[in-house]
């Protein structure tokens, strides 16, 4: 079965070798024959028409994509992963979402996920784990694992999820695709449900680069629903891919490279500075001294967050609300009892613990105070090299059940994601080879709103390589 990428499907409309019709059918029919053995749509939108001739002319008008079930799209069921929101049908459109319908694209379905976006192998769904398509025995990462097994199993050719930690960027590399965080602020989060609010950030799946940049020029731009979304304009990404990458100083950041990472791994990403070389691409020792407190901190500033954001979830005005109660104070506990997995109620307790009185100054303040250590870090680097470049996770897919009864052992699987969330910052994620049949990935770097700078740096990589192309054996079972 052959996975094709967003150009490719551009191509064939344009060239009208097929309509946007077929293509819609193609992929319903890839995730109806495998989604059994992956499990990476929660719901499929079956029903979603191929988009009308009154809708606006684009160079994405009939192309689908997956979107992560942390999305609101009207009409249809969010559930963010969670039994808490089993039966929530959004009655709007997330602002990505109304972008991307107005261009004239279509949703396949909503992927499953983490819930409420808190995990990093997509283990904590209420709908059960995501497979991934390389071993079905191993974690596709997440929070956005169904996304990003949808896009590697060829059941989309593109896909939305959302960032808070690496929950894009680490499935990326766990799946052998390309994971793009875009600039917080640089796409609405409005219609996105929160988990961590000066965190998360809405961002895309897809095969390549290219594909990333295609459709980020339509999702991201100023949005007055949301407050944090950014006035910066956005430029046209995809003029920027085939720029010359000779002369590009690259940062490699000494707290990425001291020796933790094994050696098979290691090996990989050596290769991999090799081929940028042979583009002219310089390479140029850096530090980031206080990047080695970004877990502490984000699982300080993050759970804070979530315990705020998650408050509203009470079986008052809507979501799961519980029948086995006595009082009003049963009640709102009997809910959230039963409405929240155990890493939701870790992370909730967590946070009310750093913000209650008396700790507030000892946790939640300190790690705001370290998270500005950490964004003068990248400010001082990127005074000196253009972007920064180190592998995207320590270990290639780990198997299902290895780390759910070590929460911290699972935390760490973000310690070299984590940091460009605190800072806000864009990164991406893209393949880089295989490690006992399992892709690994290399993570690149960059200056805020400099999305054009890391997508034409893969771009090129891409070009010279083959690496995002490589197809999992399973999806040959659906030919």
């Amino acid at each position: 079965m052959k996975r094709h990428t967003v150009k490719e499907l551009q191509n064939m409309i344009a060239e009208q070798s097929i309509s946007s019709e077929e293509i819609y059918q193609l992929y319903l029919n890839r995730i109806k024959a495998m989604n059994d053995s992956i499990n990476a749509f929660i719901s499929i939108e079956s029903d979603e028409i191929s988009p009308s001739s009154e809708q606006e002319s684009s160079e994405i008008k009939g192309i689908p994509y997956a979107l992560k079930d942390i999305f609101c799209s009207e009409g249809d069921k969010t559930t963010c992963g969670s039994k808490m929101l089993a039966n929530f049908v959004s009655p709007y459109d997330a602002t990505v979402v109304k972008n991307l319908r107005e261009k004239g694209t279509v949703i396949l379905g909503k992927t499953n996920m983490d819930e409420f976006a808190m995990g990093s192998s997509n283990e904590t769904s209420f709908y059960g784990n995501v497979h991934n398509p390389w071993d079905k025995e191993r974690t596709p990462g997440g929070s956005s694992g169904g996304s990003a097994a949808a896009v590697a199993a060829g059941m989309a050719p593109i896909a939305l999820g959302t960032d808070t930690g690496g929950s894009i960027r680490q499935p990326a590399a766990l799946t052998g695709i390309t994971g793009l965080k875009p600039t917080y602020g640089r796409c609405s989060r409005f219609g996105m449900i929160a988990f961590a609010s000066s965190l998360d950030q809405a961002g895309i799946l897809s095969i390549s680069a290219e594909d990333a940049a295609i459709f980020l020029e339509h999702m991201a731009g100023y949005d007055q629903k949301d407050s944090t979304s950014s006035t910066e304009e956005v430029p046209k990404y995809t003029d920027f891919l085939n720029n010359d990458l000779t002369g590009k100083v690259v940062g490699l950041p000494m707290e990425f490279f001291d020796g933790s990472l094994d050696s098979k791994y290691q090996g990989l990403v050596s290769e991999s500075i090799h081929a940028y070389e042979k583009m002219g691409v310089q390479f140029k020792d850096i530090s980031l001294p206080n990047i080695k407190y970004s877990v502490p901190t984000y699982y300080v500033v993050a759970p804070a967050e979530c315990s705020s954001n998650l408050a509203r979830y009470d079986g008052v005005r809507f979501g799961h609300r519980s029948t086995e109660n006595t009082d009003l104070d049963s009640f709102y506990k009997q809910t959230r009892k039963e409405g929240f997995g155990p890493e939701v109620k870790r992370r909730i307790i967590t946070g009310t613990y750093v913000l209650s009185a008396g700790y507030y100054d000892a946790y939640y303040l300190k790690a705001q105070k370290v998270r500005q250590l950490i964004n003068q870090d990248f400010l001082n680097a990127f005074e000196e090299v253009d972007v920064i470049m180190g592998p995207t996770t320590q270990q290639s897919a780990f198997k299902l059940g290895d780390k759910m009864d070590d929460p911290v052992s699972m935390y760490m699987n973000d310690i070299y994601t984590i940091s460009s969330n605190l800072s806000g910052v864009p990164a991406i994620s893209h393949p880089i080879g295989f490690v006992d049949n399992l892709p690994f990935g290399m993570q690149v770097i960059a200056p805020h709103f400099m999305e054009h700078d890391l997508l034409n740096i893969v771009h090129q990589y891409q070009m010279a390589t083959d690496w995002h192309l490589q197809t999992p054996a399973l999806c040959r079972e659906f030919d």
